[in-house]
């Protein structure tokens, strides 16, 4: 039975608002046509559910006659997105990925339609340029504005003092997914909710997926199997390419791998956008004067890679690279394994830990490795340490500044000149509440169950100093994300991936049947593994850099696959 609203959809308030032409566009009859060659036409009846929350590979459908109605069930019911007449047509970023639906799609009015599937939505794409960019929009903002409607069947029940409500935070919002977000302590409606599901306090965090399902503390994996946020794969299959990693390297190697037409798998741990999707703002990127978040930046390339096809599965470690054997095979959880032709490593550096006993203790929960609004929250009008030097860390403390009471910004060397871009050096000088500390590091941490205080000291003589500031942001040195390549991949002492002309003759592994050959200069000891971004040694630690890497790499990953 179709559901009867008194209020107007989420389409035509505050998140969508002065963009709704561009996300509900009215397709001419000339482009109608077009799409007629693509689909089949359809009677649809009144009341008729085309689409649940959750589902995958759904078709897109072009209302002819009639109506359809999109709405987003939640907690207290159905809010009203937007009705679809004539002309205009269903779809967000998930119709395109395969992936679960966030809405559920409702026939208002009796009609016909056009039923377009996912396979002839994505040759549409790629071979109608202006069909290609008005679809590509309005899923865009269509997906932009239901993450800022702050509605939805996904609820996250946590708290601001849990480092796992942090980390679940993290992963939807990086993973562009909508969810509403209840905090136990300050949000009064919660305790009937948490009274209903029987969820105890030591449960939280608690995910609500689709309404219906409790997951008490989950891992990322099991949030993201839940909510149906992969494609569902199939494993048999050889690949082109296996690109390891969805930072910006990673990202340009599958937009260009996939637009060339090789067919592409791209496999991320945690979050699409590496070390880049933890920056507030990034300002010398080349093509953005006015600066991009990283965590925009990074769902702009995610968006691009699979629109060119590239399949994309988030929450999947590769635990172990075989390379023993062609075509290559990386090992993934539960015994699985994915295999290519060819390989890209770009899993990306992690910010250094602190070298005190107890610094893991208080992850989440006064410790951050990133600077984004996610994390501001928790340390809004407060007091807040940044410790590094360079431009992610200068990055950092210009955001913070702007959210916080003061900024501690402290640094092991004499000041920022060799380490750290001029336009953030400034601006870190003029700002009122930011205190540099050149030659300082942090002594020891304390606190009970959320960090309390805070020692450092200034030079090798100089006097510890205690100070109650519950929250550091770490932004020191690189490690790279080489533990999985042990055994297999030549590394330097310190752990990069050495490729190119760093490889000795001692690297280079008999040639197994294939003929010998120079390996190119992403080209790892392996013939057809490749190493790209922060990961590699020699690299430039820089943003633009690594999509340089990632998208010349795939010159080199064509030559591979015909040698």
């Amino acid at each position: 039975m179709t559901a009867e609203f008194d209020q107007p959809g989420l389409a035509e308030g505050p998140a969508f608002i002065g963009r709704k032409a561009q996300m509900f566009p009215q397709l001419s009859s000339a482009q109608i046509a077009r799409l007629g060659a693509h689909g089949s036409h359809r009677h649809m009846s009144k009341g008729e559910i085309l689409a649940e929350p959750g589902d995958r590979n759904r078709p897109m459908f072009v209302v002819l006659s009639g109506s359809i109605e999109v709405v987003q069930p939640g907690m207290s019911g159905e809010v009203l997105v937007v009705v679809h007449t004539a002309g205009s047509f269903t779809g967000e970023m998930s119709t395109l990925q395969g992936i679960g639906s966030l809405v559920r799609s409702r026939v208002r009015e009796a009609g016909e339609m056009l039923v377009i599937t996912e396979d002839r939505l994505r040759t549409i794409i790629r071979t109608d340029a202006e069909l290609s960019e008005l679809f590509m929009r309005a899923f865009i903002l269509r997906r932009v504005g239901l993450i800022a409607s702050q509605a939805g069947d996904v609820i996250l029940l946590g708290s601001s003092h849990s480092a796992g409500t942090l980390r679940l935070q993290q992963f939807l919002t990086r993973n562009s997914f909508p969810f509403v977000n209840l905090d136990v302590n300050t949000d009064p409606t919660v305790q009937t909710l948490l009274e209903r599901l029987h969820i105890e306090a030591d449960d939280v965090p608690v995910v609500l997926c689709r309404g219906e399902v409790v997951l008490r503390n989950p891992s990322n994996e099991e949030v993201a199997a839940c909510l149906g946020m992969n494609q569902p794969i199939d494993d048999d299959r050889l690949r082109d390419v296996i690109v390891v990693g969805a930072g910006p390297a990673g990202l340009a190697a599958a937009v260009y791998a996939a637009s060339e037409g090789l067919d592409v798998l791209v496999l991320e741990t945690g979050t699409p956008g590496g070390q880049a999707g933890s920056s507030s703002k990034i300002e010398n990127y080349l093509g953005f004067p006015t600066g991009i978040s990283g965590l925009a930046l990074a769902a702009r390339a995610r968006v691009q890679a699979q629109k060119f096809g590239a399949e994309i599965r988030t929450a999947y470690s590769a635990l172990q690279l075989q390379c023993d054997q062609r075509p290559y095979g990386v090992e993934l959880g539960l015994g699985t394994m994915v295999r290519a032709r060819a390989i890209i490593i770009a899993t990306g550096a992690e910010y250094r830990q602190l070298a005190i006993e107890n610094a893991s203790r208080f992850l989440g929960t006064g410790i951050y490795y990133a600077a984004t609004a996610t994390e501001a929250r928790r340390c809004e009008m407060q007091e807040v340490i940044v410790v590094g030097g360079g431009n992610s860390a200068g990055q950092a403390a210009v955001y913070l500044a702007s959210r916080c009471r003061q900024v501690q910004l402290l640094v092991r060397s004499k000041g920022l000149a060799d380490s750290m871009s001029d336009y953030l050096i400034r601006r870190i000088v003029e700002a009122p509440n930011i205190t540099l500390h050149s030659s300082t590091e942090i002594t020891s941490l304390d606190g009970a169950e959320q960090l309390e205080r805070v020692v450092w000291k200034t030079g090798p003589d100089g006097v510890p100093e205690t100070h109650a500031i519950g929250h550091v942001f770490l932004m020191t040195g690189a490690v790279p994300s080489t533990h999985w390549l042990k055994g297999c991949i030549a590394l330097n002492d310190k752990g990069f991936v050495r490729t190119g002309a760093d490889l000795t003759a001692a690297d280079l592994p008999p040639a197994h049947g294939f003929a010998a050959r120079p390996p190119q200069s992403f080209e790892t000891n392996w013939p057809g593994i490749f190493a790209v971004g922060d990961v590699r040694c020699g690299s430039v630690k820089r943003v633009a850099a690594a999509v340089g890497e990632g998208s010349a790499c795939v010159q080199q990953v064509h030559q591979a696959l015909h040698y």
